[in-house]
């Protein structure tokens, strides 16, 4: 399993996790060994991996193919051009010279052989005996080798193992005649017949991977924090900031201003406000709580997509409140209106000059479809200076501080905070009126970063116990708790 993320495709992270500190002196000597080094990259490597396999439903592997336009593409390609070539002049000379084809009819073969089940006895058998390589290179001795019908075979073979989905590729082989062809098209099937090989692999195992996930990666992990003794420290950071903002919640909750007042600050309060945190994290900020690293990507995604929705809710009840419900219960009208808001929202939470520019566009369709609307309905159209103002207070939903945004996301965030602490076997919290028109995807959003946050928490609770600990209970009391552990 080591080393092998790097092919894997879907919404996985890109990057392994990296657990060593990022502000560390560039120029500080080596403190461990390289295999001590190598065997923690493997380590990080397999749990990153199998992580993904069961977080991940869609999790697959693809071919590794760099991009053709590319340093590394363009010398991919001419290596092999000139390895074909060269096998096209031996083929060519007479009498042919078939020392490179032996070579690869022995690849081949063994690639087949990596393909059969332990069922496939007599496929296995009838393989050996006809590339039997023994006799191959008596035949080239000979000048009795019969390339074309090893070829048909080894077609044939390939049919009877291959997925349906390579059926095509199949038939296309079925029809080449020059052997040179034949024999490179032949390796790549065989490429796509092995990635569907572990992927048919990865999916079997995943149900007994569910079974063992919590314990595996929760022992994998503790191994890294044997060899890493610092590598809670942003996790810490985490959760102390968390803790803070819990508290500061709860005292004002109680009325008590004094700083240093104790209030029942709960320690399942504290994680789900971190995880919410994560859902608003700076992308720039390297220093990404640990426990949460092999999720980062996933996290980011739903971040953004929450931030889209805020922002289309905001616009919804901005154009509400000045048109009024007649405009929103017409038929069709939301439904017309969604997608416009959506399309010119893509892509534009990135930048701030980008979010302007959506949000101008907004206000444009907005006031366009409301008139069309207004006028199809047969009412009297609506005042320049509403329509102005609601293209400006549309336009003015880039900041941080807007008022509607700030309100819509506060309910967005405590419906999926509610979300969060009823767990996953319950029923969704009741919606606010201001976001049923989003309430499907915010749902879904909810759902699966409740997935995300159960799992992490199951995974890494014995590892956060001792931190909030720490920082929830008095120094006495803390030291007593982790005695009596």
């Amino acid at each position: 399993m080591p080393n092998q993320r790097d092919e894997a495709a879907g919404d996985s992270p890109a990057d392994l996790p990296c657990l060593e500190k990022l502000d560390s002196p560039t120029g500080s000597p080596p403190t461990a060994s390289l295999s001590s080094l190598m065997e923690l990259e493997n380590c990080v490597s397999n749990l990153s991996l199998a992580h993904e396999i069961v977080v991940n439903r869609d999790f697959c592997f693809k071919p590794k193919s760099p991009p053709t336009d590319s340093l590394e593409g363009r010398v991919t390609e001419i290596v092999h051009r000139a390895f074909w070539d060269s096998l096209q002049e031996q083929l060519n000379t007479d009498p042919p010279n078939y020392s490179h084809a032996v070579v690869l009819l022995q690849e081949v073969k063994t690639m087949l052989q990596s393909l059969l089940l332990p069922g496939h006895v007599r496929l296995r058998s009838q393989l050996d005996e006809v590339l039997d390589m023994d006799l191959i290179r008596q035949q080239v001795d000979h000048g009795a080798l019969d390339l074309h019908r090893l070829s048909a075979y080894i077609i044939n073979t390939m049919a009877s193992l291959c997925a349906p989905v390579r059926d095509p590729h199949i038939r296309a082989l079925r029809d080449l005649q020059d052997p040179v062809e034949l024999l490179r098209e032949i390796f790549r099937v065989l490429g796509l017949m092995k990635t569907d090989m572990v992927n048919f692999t990865v999916q079997s195992l995943r149900p007994h991977l569910l079974q063992q996930a919590v314990q595996y990666e929760r022992t994998k992990f503790q191994q890294i924090l044997d060899q890493q003794s610092a590598s809670l420290d942003y996790t810490s950071a985490w959760l102390l900031a968390a803790a803070s903002e819990e508290a500061m919640a709860v005292r004002a909750q109680s009325d008590s201003p004094a700083p240093d007042s104790r209030g029942p600050v709960s320690p399942t309060a504290v994680l789900t406000r971190a995880y919410m945190r994560l859902l608003h994290w700076d992308p720039h900020d390297q220093k990404y709580p640990e426990t949460a690293l092999m999720d980062r990507a996933r996290l980011d995604a739903l971040g953004q997509q929450l931030q889209m929705l805020v922002l289309e809710a905001s616009v919804l009840l901005l154009t509400s409140a000045h048109c009024g419900g007649s405009v929103f219960s017409l038929q069709g009208f939301v439904g017309k209106l969604r997608p416009a808001i959506a399309a010119l929202l893509e892509g534009s939470h990135t930048r701030e000059a980008e979010l302007k520019a959506a949000l101008l566009g907004i206000g444009d369709v907005v006031l366009q479809q409301v008139t069309e609307a207004v006028s199809g309905q047969g009412g009297a159209a609506l005042p320049k200076e509403s329509l102005d103002l609601l293209r400006g207070q549309i336009s003015e939903l880039w900041k941080h501080n807007n008022p509607v945004r700030t309100l819509i996301g506060e309910r967005v965030q405590g419906f999926l905070q509610a979300m969060l602490q009823g767990g996953p076997a319950k029923r969704s919290p009741e919606l606010p009126a201001s976001l049923r028109l989003v309430g499907a995807e915010l749902a879904e959003l909810g759902t699966a970063f409740g997935r995300i946050v159960h799992f992490n928490r199951t995974v890494f609770g014995p590892f956060f116990a001792p931190i909030l600990r720490r920082l929830l209970l008095p120094p006495g009391e803390a030291e007593t708790a982790e005695d009596s552990r």
